[in-house]
């Protein structure tokens, strides 16, 4: 998976094979295929990794807040925190169509739901706060804001939340 990460960075969730997973790994060309029987299956699984780790980032930060609003803009904040620390994940997460990483997605878009829910919004809310997010983070990831530090970036989501 290390490999996997480090070689998306490099080339993209899409230009990369199998076998130069292996080279990067030290591993034979054939072992990757003994875990992950095409290259869709490892970007599947780095992708749920992904959304897990988003999903846990949202709900522990949240935690800081103390009304329904707070918990909300923070779990948008951990969002864009995510993408910020993990932007190999973050693409495969959402640049590439994987049915397979679907339920660890849809696991962390309840959450975000549930956040929307507990401030009495409609459910249409939901993907309002989740575009802005995530518009931020792939103007981040992509480099294509005035800000070039985490912490700026950072604040910037912090005052487009409120």
């Amino acid at each position: 998976m290390a490999a996997a990460i480090e070689l998306i960075t490099e080339v993209g969730p899409l230009g990369f094979t199998l076998r130069e997973v292996a080279r990067r790994a030290g591993v034979s060309h054939n072992a990757p295929y003994r875990h992950f029987p095409s290259k869709e299956h490892l970007l599947a699984a780095v992708a749920n990794q992904g959304f897990i780790e988003l999903n846990e980032a949202m709900l522990k930060r949240a935690e800081e807040g103390t009304t329904p609003a707070e918990r909300l803009k923070l779990s948008g904040l951990a969002y864009v925190d995510f993408a910020l620390r993990r932007p190999a994940h973050f693409t495969v997460m959402f640049d590439v169509h994987l049915p397979e990483a679907s339920e660890a997605g849809q696991r962390a878009f309840n959450t975000l739901l549930d956040f929307v829910a507990a401030c009495n919004q409609p459910p249409e809310r939901a993907l309002q706060a989740w575009s802005l997010v995530h518009g931020i983070a792939k103007l981040a990831i992509a480099r294509q804001f005035p800000f070039h530090t985490p912490k700026e970036i950072l604040q910037f989501a912090d005052s487009a939340l409120n």
